[in-house]
């Protein structure tokens, strides 16, 4: 049997901040403590990733009566429960009700709003959250079921075997299920002023007085909407003709008007040149639709351009699998 590497990326935790609720979080989905399994001679199914498609997948052939595996490098619940469904609606509902509350007076006669509300407290209760619902993707819970959890990285040595801390698993079927990773464009100087993700920015416990949103798909559209409601000064960029490119331009056109109306600033058609760090921000150099050169000051960006999916140092060359970016 053999322990999982500590929860760490290139030295770093791969969540903060480490308070309660990101310990019982941890505690559930990727536990310190977990000892992996003793590999059985052969398994009807792999699953490589514990993501809504890893642990369902699981968990129904389980239920099936097969023999099953589960690898996950991470944590458990994958996106969903970690850096997507579960915190953002988190946080976009409490900036509702901080919307709702500032407009009580002036829409419905209620009480004025004074205060600026606590940020720190919208985070908090966010991750109280995400703990209390981490239970249902635990690796406990998965191995009550008659899954056997394996905590590492899974690399195929063949066509029907896979390696995961030292133990090499034989399988019938496998399933890929490793999901995908914010990418960021290669604007130079944007690696180094320490731009967020979807991956990052539930990490955060102080509210950006500004934030620059690079694309203007759902994830920066629900987020940038988000952070304005929490006060943050937001301004959208991307390089599209509207909002929410892959969707009918009526619907996008009713999205600005809601979101301009709510104080975010929006510039279609840009096209970034270079972002400089320096004081307590960062200033992104860019090209509006027309051509003319700009520059904005903001003292956090948040990258939302798109997905790449997690195939790279599988061995799926060995399984036989044909992949391209």
């Amino acid at each position: 049997m053999t322990e999982p590497e500590h929860v760490t990326v290139d030295d770093k935790p791969i969540i903060e901040p480490m308070d309660e609720h990101n310990r019982e979080l941890v505690d559930n989905v990727h536990p310190r403590d977990w000892k992996n399994p003793t590999a059985k001679d052969r398994y009807h199914l792999v699953a490589i990733g514990a993501g809504a498609g890893g642990l369902v997948s699981a968990a129904i052939a389980a239920g099936a009566g097969a023999r099953v595996a589960l690898i996950e490098r991470r944590f458990l619940g994958g996106d969903c429960l970690n850096v997507g469904c579960v915190p953002s609606k988190g946080i976009i509902s409490a900036a509702r009700a901080w919307h709702g509350a500032r407009r009580a007076e002036e829409v419905f006669g209620g009480p004025a709003v004074a205060s600026e509300g606590d940020f720190g407290r919208v985070m908090e209760r966010m991750r109280r959250l995400r703990a209390g619902i981490s239970p249902v993707d635990s690796a406990r819970r998965f191995s009550e079921l008659g899954v056997d959890v394996f905590l590492g990285e899974g690399r195929f040595t063949g066509r029907d075997r896979i390696e995961v801390g030292g133990d090499t698993l034989g399988f019938r079927r496998a399933i890929i299920a490793t999901g995908a990773r914010a990418v960021a464009p290669p604007f130079p100087g944007l690696e180094d002023v320490g731009h967020l993700t979807n991956e990052s920015i539930f990490d955060l416990e102080t509210l950006p007085g500004s934030l620059a949103v690079i694309g203007g798909g759902p994830i920066g559209c629900e987020l940038a909407q988000t952070f304005a409601r929490l006060g943050s000064r937001v301004t959208l960029l991307h390089a599209d003709t509207h909002l929410l490119p892959r969707e009918d331009p009526d619907a996008a056109c009713i999205l600005e008007t809601r979101l301009r109306a709510e104080g975010l600033q929006i510039e279609h058609g840009a096209r970034i040149q270079r972002v400089e760090g320096g004081g307590h921000g960062a200033t992104l150099h860019f090209h509006t639709s027309q051509g003319e050169a700009r520059q904005l000051a903001s003292e956090r960006i948040l990258v939302a351009v798109g997905r790449s999916p997690n195939v790279e140092d599988m061995g799926l060359e060995t399984a036989g699998v044909a992949y391209d970016a």
